[in-house]
This record gives C-alpha cells, sequence and structure tokens, in this order.
C-alpha cells in the first residue's frame, strides 16, 4: 500500500533553490518524518535535476541516474536509510528505476527524475495523485448511495 502525505507548507517571501527545493520536498511528503532527522532530502532533488539537465545535453541518459549510494552521500545518510527514503520517491512518481550496464561491463542499478525535468517529473506525481482522488469521489458517491439505501431498506422493515 502506498502512504501519500502530502502538507500545505508556503515558501518564505524571496526563497533561494534550496529553500524551495525543501518545500517542495515536504509538500510532496518526501522529508524524513521524525522530528530532528536529516533534512538533506531537498539536495537529492536538486542533484537529480542537475543531472537529468545534464544528461539531456549530453544526450546520454546514463549521466542522469543516481545509485542509492549517490543518494545517500547527497543527503548524508546510511545507504540502508536511503533506501527507505528511495521508496517514497519512486511510489509518487518523481522517480523511476533504471539499470544499465557501464563501460566495465558492471550492471549499474539506480534512479532518475521520472521525465525530462522537474516540470515533467512532477506531472507524474500530480497524476497520481488526481488518480487517486478522482476514485476516492467514486468512493465517496458510491458511500453516499449506500448510505441513503440502507436507509431506505431500514425504513421499509419498519414500516411492515
Amino acid at each position: 500500500m502506498k502512504k501519500i502525505i502530502l502538507t500545505d507548507i508556503e515558501p518564505e517571501f524571496s526563497s533561494n533553490s534550496d529553500e524551495l527545493a525543501k518545500i517542495v520536498t515536504a509538500r510532496l511528503g518526501l522529508l524524513p518524518r521524525k522530528r530532528g532527522s536529516n533534512e538533506n532530502m531537498p539536495k537529492i532533488l536538486i542533484e537529480l535535476y542537475e543531472r537529468t539537465k545534464t544528461a539531456n545535453k549530453e544526450k546520454n541518459l546514463k549521466l542522469a541516474v543516481m545509485t542509492v549510494e549517490d543518494m545517500a552521500l547527497t543527503a548524508g545518510i546510511t545507504k540502508q536509510t536511503m533506501y527507505d527514503y528511495v521508496k517514497r520517491w519512486i511510489d509518487i512518481n518523481l522517480i523511476i528505476k533504471i539499470s544499465f550496464i557501464d563501460e566495465n561491463n558492471k550492471k549499474i542499478i539506480g534512479y532518475r527524475l521520472n521525465g525530462n525535468n522537474l516540470e515533467e517529473a512532477f506531472q507524474k506525481v500530480e497524476k497520481l495523485i488526481n488518480k487517486n482522488l478522482n476514485q476516492t469521489s467514486k468512493y465517496i458517491s458510491e458511500l453516499q448511495r449506500l448510505i441513503k439505501n440502507e436507509k431506505i431498506k431500514e425504513s421499509l422493515k419498519i414500516k411492515k
């Protein structure tokens, strides 16, 4: 089961890119949830974007990939802890898993933005969240219908 936690934190006036990256990762539920935890997740978002820009410029998709080790180093956390966080990034469709063989015939497994830039990757997140909300809307309509029908049935039983 995917657990998506969205927040409504707002940026301060005249925020820089680091501050706004923190706001975005917070709003998407990608920051650590424990108070006092390492808060370097926004650095991963920025690094993924920079790598994607370079990969697009060089026309080499491999340059956009960050391994879990790279991500952990960027965030200043252990590799194992990073695996826990990567799941959230994948669950919301912001990043995708990718593997390839490097020039030394070694298999590289890593992650990249799920688009050619941050906006495209976010559109995938937005689509996932909207799909969830649309399905929930259908459940709400069905719930309302069921409650109404159950009350009608109950009132008919009472009249008999």
